[in-house]
């Protein structure tokens, strides 16, 4: 039945049948399906949606309507009601009316709104989505990808890290004390002229955290309305180190976007501007910085670029025509500590430790005392996590019980994603349930066989000190 559906789309059938099962349903609903969807093409869904709040109103909405029962195994092959039934018709019919060969996600999303009656059509309505509107989007992103043809075409996933969805996701983390920079970013990209902000500072000082709280602020429905519809991409590594063959990824970005994507749906974020530059220039091309801003900036793409300053700062007059500089401080002890605090939870579950109030403070208004050359809250999040890893390397090694569990887990783990890859479904419900048996199985083990006291996973203040001796001895280079 499914052999004409894109894997996404296929994923999203697999989690409408989880989500089905979470709820106690006997049938995959509309609703389910939609969740799929939520759940597997967050690009589509914000796209389309907006904001993160629309996505989580729809959750609640649904979890508000449905009555729940008891869970049903992974492992039961629930039928599709008659309403999913007809969606799947109308959205084989879309992909057909569109040109398309593969029947995706967003002809799941037509089919949705084409069952007017159903539950899912009337969550979508409600958010302002329409089918007309929808089926002349995607039928121009079609045409717009039969126009690039199959040769040369760009890769966001590929190329570019998508910060937008990275926020979407709940990848980034929380940004605290900046509100007044944000505001300046957004205030300059919203500008009819020199829309481009220029972000100075010392490193460490916390630019590339700003333009990750931008891309939430973006993901949460919380810009101006020019902005709601922005994607914030940074090149990978690979395709900075790859210039000048990945040039074409840039100059393609410029001139029809990717994927359906619009020029002018893109911010660029490049760290570094003047290396970049710099690394443009030797190309080949007879101006390749020249080229970057007559391709990137003039063909609707924005862009927010960084300067390290170093020593008494450096001529930032070659971006002077197409950038505005916003000038980045370093934060004062107090919101340094307020960024550790808000980060600590993360650290602390990626090392397996603790961090004290003491050392948390000591990294906040000491650090600049024993590392100086960067700024703030760069060099105190380096010294707390730093000083996580020493601890994390001196804990005992888990019981041979206990890391035989967690290797069969992983390798539980890795048949999933090969049965989904394959499009084996009933192969990854199995494993699912396999991995949930083995997750408690897992945290009984934990519970028999402590691995450790606990005193001796905790970071303080003596192990941050100990972790600055050692960066003496290197010596430490910020």
């Amino acid at each position: 039945m499914f052999e004409k559906y894109t894997e996404k789309a296929r994923r999203v059938i697999f989690f409408a049948r989880y989500e089905a099962s979470q709820f106690g349903s006997p049938y995959i609903e509309t609703e389910h399906l939609l969740l799929g969807i939520l759940r597997e093409d967050k690009a589509l869904t914000n796209r389309f949606l907006r904001s993160h709040a629309s996505v989580e109103s729809i959750r609640r909405q649904i979890e508000g309507h449905t009555t729940i029962r008891e869970a049903v195994s992974t492992s039961v092959d629930l039928p599709i009601s008659n309403e999913c039934k007809r969606v799947l018709g109308y959205a084989a019919e879309e992909a057909e009316g569109l040109g398309h060969k593969h029947i995706g996600t967003e002809h799941v999303l037509l089919g949705l709104l084409r069952e007017e009656k159903c539950f899912a059509a009337a969550l979508l309505t409600e958010r302002g989505l329409r089918l007309p509107a929808l089926r002349e989007e995607l039928a121009r992103a079609a045409q717009t990808a039969a126009a690039r043809g199959p040769e040369g075409s760009v890769s966001l996933a590929e190329s570019f890290k998508d910060l937008t969805q990275a926020a979407m996701d709940g990848q980034l983390e929380p940004i605290v004390g900046r509100d007044l920079e944000l505001d300046g970013v957004v205030e300059i990209l919203c500008c009819r002229h020199k829309n481009n902000p220029l972000l100075i500072g010392q490193r460490g000082a916390g630019k590339t955290a700003i333009v990750e709280g931008l891309a939430q602020r973006i993901a949460f429905g919380r810009v101006p309305l020019c902005l709601a519809d922005k994607r914030v991409l940074a090149p990978k590594p690979e395709v900075i180190a790859g210039w000048p063959k990945d040039r074409q990824r840039f100059e393609e970005l410029s001139t029809v976007g990717s994927a359906g994507v619009s020029p002018t749906e893109i911010i660029l974020f490049l760290d570094e501007l003047p290396d970049f530059m710099a690394s443009a220039s030797q190309s080949g091309a007879a101006d390749g910085a020249g080229m970057l801003k007559r391709r990137l900036l003039f063909a609707g793409i924005q862009c927010i670029g960084t300067v390290h300053v170093r020593g008494d700062g450096e001529s930032i007059s070659q971006f002077g025509d197409v950038f505005r500089a916003l000038h980045i401080r370093s934060l004062d002890e107090a919101s340094t500590l307020s960024v550790l605090i808000a980060g600590k939870t993360s650290l602390e579950n990626f090392h397996g430790v603790t961090y004290t109030e003491e050392a948390l403070e000591f990294a906040a208004y000491s650090s600049a005392d024993y590392l100086p050359g960067s700024g703030t809250p760069g060099k105190a999040f380096e010294l707390v996590d730093a000083a996580g890893s020493m601890v994390k390397l001196r804990q005992a090694p888990p019981t041979r019980e206990i890391a035989e569990a967690e290797q069969l887990i992983k390798s539980i783990v890795d048949r999933i994603e090969k049965a989904i890859a394959n499009h084996e479904f009933d192969k990854a419900r199995y494993y699912s349930e396999e991995e949930r048996k083995q997750r408690e199985n897992l945290g009984a083990l934990r519970e028999k066989l402590p691995v450790d006291d606990s005193s001796s996973a905790v970071v303080g203040r003596d192990q941050l000190k100990e972790v600055i001796s050692r960066w003496a001895a290197y010596p430490y280079c910020p």
